[in-house]
């Protein structure tokens, strides 16, 4: 167990923040704090004791020098079960932090603002956070790391069971989601900095993959897999699903239905697509979203039997009501009225899909 006797808070962030403060102050924890996350806390009746007045510097050069100083990452780095670091510390007056709290400068959101420049991206790069964070989640083993708030709340229950303490394997877990977040910072920043005008293909170009779901199986049914999102991936396109009803998808789902879904999307009229092993086995295009399935389903019944089933329009209950009559793995439209949904509660092992 690790022991939480003095923690660090510094946040862009500050969703949340109030109520871990408060619940680590609860356990009489002290909190070094900086710059606007200090003065919401003071400003709310927590105590807190300033980076700069713990570390007897004053912050500077327009707050980019703060946290990086002795007093900071070696109680971060520091080793407890080291008895050199231990003396080292004692030698130079260090005091272990026992938890670090931190979230970046919000770079990515800065860069999608419309016109925003070189130097305000420069400006939103954080260089104290990372050096936290991976200070923090190297050291997993003796300091704790907090970088998303969504895992406060999961912290402060952890805590408030064991006293004021927490598990080594909740802090091996938060120091991974914590290189997790530094290493998609600098790519971030890396793709934004290599990608400009006179620089059109980068020499390293790197990409944030985001696991959305484990599949139900792979290719073949013996196969494990799972299906990973690029974070910049376009709305519209299969990826940006939202699965209402049904059992697992598979690898082979996904990929029929991406099949169904690139081509049904590109008709204006309301239009049916109907896919079986990656081949269309159905497209119709009609006045009303019944007429063309039924127009796609007449071109190869047998083939549609097991088949991904694609609308380019909100899917209504007069056609549901044609669709539940056949056997389909999966079923596309851009939304469901509530009484498609109504007949589609009769088979629940149909996976439906919703796409904007």
């Amino acid at each position: 167990m690790i022991k939480i006797k003095k923690a660090l808070i510094s946040v862009s962030d500050k969703s949340n923040v109030l109520e871990l403060a408060k619940s680590l102050s609860s356990f009489d924890i002290e909190i070094l704090s900086t710059g606007g996350t200090a003065k919401l806390l003071k400003e709310n009746k927590i105590n807190v004791t300033e980076v700069s007045d713990y570390t007897k510097f004053p912050e500077m050069l327009d707050g980019r020098v703060k946290t990086l100083h002795p007093k900071i990452h070696g109680g971060i780095l520091g080793r407890r079960d080291n008895p050199d670091h231990n003396e080292t510390m004692k030698n130079h007056e260090i005091d272990p932090i026992d938890l670090v709290v931190v979230n970046l400068y919000p770079f990515e959101e800065t860069i999608s603002q419309e016109g925003c420049t070189l130097e305000l991206a420069i400006e939103n790069i954080d260089i104290g956070g990372p050096a936290m964070i991976r200070s923090a989640a190297k050291n997993y083993q003796h300091v704790a790391v907090l970088t998303n708030p969504e895992d406060y709340k999961s912290f402060t229950n952890e805590i408030n069971k064991n006293q004021g303490s927490i598990s080594l394997d909740l802090s091996f877990s938060l120091a991974k989601k914590a290189f997790k977040k530094t290493s998609a910072y600098d790519s971030a920043i890396n793709n934004y900095l290599s990608s400009d005008s006179q620089n059109q293909f980068p020499d390293q170009l790197t990409k944030k993959i985001d696991k959305v779901m484990d599949l139900r199986y792979g290719e073949n049914p013996h196969q494990e897999a799972a299906f990973y999102k690029d974070s910049s991936e376009d709305i519209g396109s299969l990826s940006s699903f939202d699965q209402i009803q049904g059992k697992e998808l598979s690898f082979n789902n996904l990929n029929d239905s991406d099949t169904a879904w690139e081509c049904v999307k590109k008709f204006s009229q309301p239009t049916c697509v109907i896919v079986k092993h990656a081949n269309p086995c159905g497209v119709a295009s009609a006045s009303s979203l019944k007429e063309s399935y039924e127009a796609a389903f007449k071109t190869d019944p047998t083939s549609a039997f097991g088949g991904i089933i694609a609308f380019n329009k909100n899917l209504d209950e007069e056609t549901a009501s044609l669709i539940i009559n056949q056997f389909a793995e999966v079923i596309i439209a851009t939304d469901f009225t509530e009484g498609a949904l109504k007949v589609f509660r009769n088979k629940p092992n149909v996976r439906l899909l919703k796409i904007n």
